[in-house]
């Protein structure tokens, strides 16, 4: 039987143990080392990417080229493309990385002869009962190592006979499959049967006699047991120094990422269920405060209900009493004599009198349309808390009663030219509590009681808690009545007399005790004070009749310090005077 023969029945036996192999370890066998992971079969021909996944070289390929290029990375000539000066890019199916290709193509990849020795193990595992893959008619008890089939005893002998494969080592199958590691003598491809025992050092190549002989006859060819351990260490150490530690690290750093995994899992899972019961609570508490709300609401609306009822009966009550008093005057004005007028008059006159002075008769923008416009919902507005929540919104039933609104600060009666004024308005409800809201119709005019036409500007600011800050500037002085309406009535004390003094005079004379001493002993110095020194000098003395008794302003006689100067108010002193004893 011819060499091509038996390649052809090993590459079918290798096809139906790759299915027998996928069988029988079902997912695992997919991860197996003698699997292909792009076919899912037993490995034929492996070839090891640069990236040290390996796989089939018909699989590799099969790999659609990722990018051609120069053998340099550079941009491929037409020439470099001719002549085939150009090095393919794949992407490996394992890992995903960009691997380049020899410029041989797949061929020159390295060959995984360790995948292949898992094959044949693999191989002699599965099968029990092994049928020679020559004859097929008898029972395996042999194997050729380098043509990798199962032969009988007559197939191994004639093998043997045979002048191409006299040379191939044959090995029994009981023994290979008792031995813990398998292992086959690596040939050489260019020459069949002569095993890759030297190492050529220029080409950094693993070669045969045949081929040191010939292609590597110049180079420095050695053994490849005195090279082994040279080239191994370097592995080695790579390896053990530097690869293992960081294997080491990452697989570390892969746990505490499924650790880290595992906890925010948990903590998150922890949390949901948190916020769902938080969620929950809220709800409850947030339909609590809402039928609280309604019930207050309802409240209110019964309140106000019964308010409505007892103004209607005072109205009708009143209207009644006006009504009969009316007729009653008027057929007695149409249809009485005088006698009978003067002798009724007296009664007449007491009835209505008394209707006009103590009838009921409330404002007219206050009838029924409070009871309705004073409710309102705050939805912003906290309601504290329910149920351990915070909530907010509240029904605010509050009506602003006028007359009970009070003016705070002295900037309603008191101001200066050209100085800013201040006072604060505090709306209050028919009780007298502040109202807890803004909102309020507001209406503030100073108008000048001597001046038609001067007013002053005035600014507003809400605080929305029932206050509200009132600024002005007057440009004159003099007497203002200022206007504080809230609902277009009136608040307690409304209109207020605002006197608005020129601007602040500061003193020009000398804070003293005597104008006598204080000028230097002139006796010509005169003081703003009316008094006079015994002996007839103008300047004031001590304790004489007319002295204030204390430190005094020599421009005008004020005796307090920080004060204003009331120069202006004595017409009977003389200006010139004083400035004069002001430059004394």
């Amino acid at each position: 039987m011819s060499l091509r023969k038996e390649q052809s029945i090993h590459e079918e036996k290798q096809e139906d143990l790759s299915k027998n192999t996928l069988q029988t370890n079902g997912d695992a066998g997919k991860k197996s080392r003698v699997v292909c992971r792009v076919c899912n079969r037993m490995f034929r021909d492996p070839k090891i990417l640069p990236c040290l996944h390996t796989f089939c070289a018909d699989c590799v390929r099969q790999l659609e080229p990722f990018s051609v290029h120069g053998l340099n990375g550079e941009r491929l000539s037409p020439e470099d493309e001719l002549h085939g000066r150009s090095s393919v890019t794949v992407m490996c199916p394992e890992c995903d990385s960009e691997v380049d290709l020899p410029t041989s193509g797949v061929d020159g990849l390295s060959t995984d002869h360790l995948a292949l020795d898992e094959v044949f193990a693999e191989t002699l595992l599965i099968e029990n009962s092994v049928l020679c893959d020559l004859c097929s008619d008898s029972n395996a008890g042999k194997r050729c190592e380098v043509c990798c089939v199962n032969l009988c005893e007559f197939c191994s002998q004639a093998h043997r006979r045979q002048k191409r494969t006299s040379s191939h080592s044959i090995q029994s199958l009981q023994e290979l499959k008792s031995q813990g590691r398998l292992t086959r003598p690596v040939l050489c491809s260019l020459h069949p049967g002569q095993e890759l025992r030297l190492f050529c050092e220029p080409c950094d190549l693993t070669v045969c006699l045949e081929c040191a002989a010939t292609f590597h006859r110049d180079h420095h060819c050695s053994p490849a047991r005195e090279v082994i351990s040279r080239h191994g260490d370097r592995i080695k150490d790579l390896v053990v120094r530097s690869l293992r530690p960081r294997l080491s690290r990452l697989e570390e750093s892969l746990r505490r990422v499924d650790i880290s995994q595992e906890t925010l899992q948990t903590r998150t899972d922890t949390l949901a269920g948190e916020i769902r019961a938080f969620a929950r609570g809220y709800a409850s508490a947030v339909e609590a405060h809402c039928c609280s709300l309604l019930r207050s609401l309802e409240d209110v609306r019964l309140q106000r209900r019964n308010q409505l009822h007892l103004q209607k009966a005072q109205l009708q009550q009143a209207l009644s009493d006006v009504r009969s008093g009316v007729d009653f005057a008027e057929r007695l004005l149409t249809c009485g004599s005088d006698a009978e007028i003067l002798s009724a008059k007296g009664v007449t006159l007491r009835r209505l009198m008394k209707l006009v002075e103590s009838g009921y008769e409330p404002h007219p923008t206050t009838v029924a349309h409070d009871s309705a416009s004073s409710i309102c919902f705050l939805p912003h507005e906290s309601a504290g808390q329910v149920e351990g929540f915070p909530v907010v919104g509240v029904v605010h039933a509050k009506a602003v009663d006028p007359s009970k609104c009070t003016i705070q600060g002295e900037g309603v009666e008191r101001g200066h030219e050209g100085q800013r004024g201040e006072f604060t308005l505090v709306c209050r409800d028919s009780s007298g509590e502040q109202m807890g809201r803004g909102g309020d119709p507001v209406l503030v005019s100073i108008v000048h009681k001597e001046r038609k036409g001067c007013s002053v500007e005035t600014a507003v600011v809400d605080h929305s808690d029932g206050s509200y800050d009132v600024s002005y500037i007057p440009v004159e002085p003099g007497l203002y009545s200022v206007w504080v309406c809230v609902k277009a009535q009136h608040v307690q004390g409304s209109p207020f007399v605002l006197t608005v003094k020129r601007k602040f005079r500061r003193h020009r004379g000398i804070f003293h005790c005597c104008s006598f001493c204080s000028g230097g002993g002139a006796k010509e110095a005169r003081c703003g004070c009316p008094g006079t020194m015994p002996g007839g000098f103008q300047g004031c003395g001590h304790g004489h009749k007319g002295h204030p008794g204390k430190s005094h302003w020599s421009c005008c006689g004020s005796v307090v310090e920080a004060s204003e100067c009331i120069l202006h108010n004595l017409g009977a002193v003389s200006t010139r005077g004083h400035l004069r004893t002001v430059e004394l």
